[in-house]
């Protein structure tokens, strides 16, 4: 049977996010424009959430889009997985702009890796920062760091991240450890 334990719920996780907003606004720079881009699947509801604490909590309106990385997995087509792509939606030039590649859980890399690729697509940007809600530690394949971190946790490898959004249809907001 598996386990749940509660790595962050409200208020706790509106004060992450707010904090992170703010770490994006005091980074912001005017010679070089700023993007946000959610990683599909999941790192749209997070880049949602911060766009709309930015504009509302921050009066910082920042272009932001969603970005598919599926066919520039390293796994795609392995082991007979079949993986469903997500649409994209960049209707801004990232070419010489800052792009925030923003995801909910960073583990390995691979998929900010696949993203950064997919991302190329679209222009080449002057900066790249990724910024992540939880930032599982100890577990990179690839030498990729988050440089915006709401919560770093240790974890096992036969552990999961589990992150549930109101968007998806769950009661609350919440995030958690599955053993």
């Amino acid at each position: 049977m598996q386990k749940k334990r509660l790595l962050l719920g409200q208020p706790l996780l509106d004060i992450t996010l707010k904090r992170l907003c703010q770490e994006i606004v005091e980074n912001l720079d005017e010679a070089v424009p700023t993007v946000l881009m959610g990683l599909q699947p999941r790192g749209v509801f997070l880049a949602d959430r911060l766009n709309h604490f930015l504009r509302t909590e921050f009066d910082t309106h920042l272009p932001l889009g969603y970005l598919d990385a599926t066919f520039y997995r390293d796994d795609y087509n392995r082991g007979g997985n079949i993986l469903k792509p997500n649409s994209n939606k960049v209707d801004f030039i990232i070419e010489d702009k800052k792009v925030v590649l923003i995801d909910d859980v960073v583990a390995t890399g691979r998929m900010v890796r696949a993203g950064i690729d997919a991302m190329q697509v679209f222009g080449r940007p002057a900066r790249v920062e990724l910024l992540c809600l939880i930032n599982r530690k100890y577990e990179r394949d690839l030498p990729i760091q988050p440089d915006y971190v709401g919560q770093g946790v240790n974890t096992l490898d036969s552990q999961k991240v589990l992150v549930e959004w109101k968007e998806q249809g769950f009661a609350e907001d919440t995030i958690w450890i599955i053993d």
